[in-house]
């Protein structure tokens, strides 16, 4: 990053404060299901569309984050949608029918996506020798707002009574978020990105390859957030226990986000190792649920925690590896995001459907683990001495284009 050292500190602050702002609104939902359920009448495909609407909206404008960087800057995209996800939050103290409260998902879904879309990018800019590091503490910092948010708002509810207050008081993380990324943010400095760049990018089978990777392995993500508790709720546990589950599953996920990347660059180029290594971990913790969910569910969830984490950050890192410079490689990430938050918007509602046709949750988690299976096979591709041969005649830096 150009500039003295308080601007690295400056940014960093940034990176975390922002990170932490991206999950809470789909980690809370799960350990106040019920109580949501009652007041709203929501059926449980509807609280599945509580993830299903905003993993769409962050699938279909990740697409979209080269125009949005184009139109508005890549800085003011992000704190426009920092704003966005404060206000959607700040909605749903006023909450009082079933479709207002998949509004209020779509909305911070909007946000969501609009700073997803663009935030690589802009730390692949600030950081493009240490991306790779920086990157994790992001994932670790997204990872863990939804610990904070899985354990929060069950006991915002339980000191109050209200679920209303235990939602909507997260607006005040957005609100801290607005500030920081106002002042934290550098001026956009880098050329907008070419206009063709995403539909260049749509043209290489290795886009797609990584689409899909990121939906399968996102796919158990949405599946625990919105079913973990619940399923635990139906073995007798209250909502503040459940809800400790998935905070344990999130901050395993936030320490594996935050040093598998910082190992794996230190140990060269070559991802797959330790792709290989968190998703035998998920295998295994989906397992655990499917079999025995009563005989170690704090392991399991670490387990799981720990893999899903740790898959979540390499991916990331993984797509910004295909280039050095830095405006295909946030179209890449960006690309990646939006194909795979479309699949992984699936999975929840097949999880409820597989429940309501067998009364319980283990072919669920079982059609999880046939997920994990496929993703190991697609990680064989990702070799980086391919990279190079699986982007040809992907967008170059506008220096080579002028020679």
């Amino acid at each position: 990053m150009q500039g003295h050292s308080g601007s690295r500190w400056t940014f960093l602050i940034a990176v975390a404060v922002i990170g932490l702002n991206l999950r809470p609104f789909i980690t809370s939902i799960g350990p106040l299901a019920e109580s949501i359920r009652a007041a709203t009448g929501l059926s449980s495909h509807g609280l599945a569309l509580l993830t299903f609407v905003p993993m769409v909206l962050m699938g279909c404008l990740a697409f979209l984050g080269p125009a949005l960087q184009r139109l508005l800057g890549a800085r003011p995209s992000v704190i426009a949608g920092l704003v966005v996800i404060s206000l959607g939050t700040l909605m749903r103290f006023f909450v009082s029918s079933a479709w207002t409260m998949v509004g209020t998902a779509a909305v911070i879904g909007f946000g969501v996506a609009v700073v997803q879309a663009v935030f690589p990018g802009i730390i692949k800019r600030e950081f493009p020798q240490q991306a790779g590091p920086v990157m994790g503490l992001y994932s670790a910092m997204l990872l863990g707002g939804g610990a904070l948010g899985a354990q929060a708002s069950p006991i915002l509810m339980e000191l109050t009574g209200s679920w209303h207050l235990g939602l909507g008081a997260l607006a005040l993380l957005g609100l801290v978020a607005v500030i920081v990324a106002w002042l934290g943010l550098p001026a956009d400095r880098l050329r907008m990105p070419e206009g063709n760049v995403v539909r260049t990018l749509l043209g290489r089978p290795r886009s797609w390859l990584l689409m899909a990777f990121f939906g399968l392995v996102n796919g158990g993500y949405t599946s625990v957030v919105v079913w973990l508790a619940p399923s635990y709720q139906q073995l007798g546990w209250s909502a503040s226990a459940s809800g400790s589950l998935l905070a344990v599953m999130a901050i395993c996920q936030a320490a594996a986000a935050l040093f598998l990347p910082a190992l794996a660059h230190r140990n060269g180029s070559d991802r797959r190792p330790w792709l290989w290594l968190t998703l035998g971990f998920q295998f295994a913790g989906f397992a655990g649920f499917a079999l025995a969910p009563d005989l170690a569910p704090f392991l399991f969830v670490a387990v799981t925690g720990f893999g899903l984490g740790g898959c979540f950050a390499l991916s990331l890192v993984v797509a910004l590896d295909h280039f050095r410079d830095p405006v295909p490689a946030g179209a890449l990430s960006a690309l990646m995001q939006g194909g795979g938050f479309l699949l992984a918007a699936c999975p929840p509602l097949i999880v409820s459907t597989l429940h309501d046709w067998t009364g319980g949750f283990s072919a669920g988690w079982t059609w999880q683990m046939a997920c994990i299976a496929v993703a190991v096979i697609l990680t064989m591709r990702l070799a980086p001495k391919g990279y190079a041969a699986a982007m040809r005649g992907a967008p170059k830096p506008a220096w080579i284009c002028r020679l």
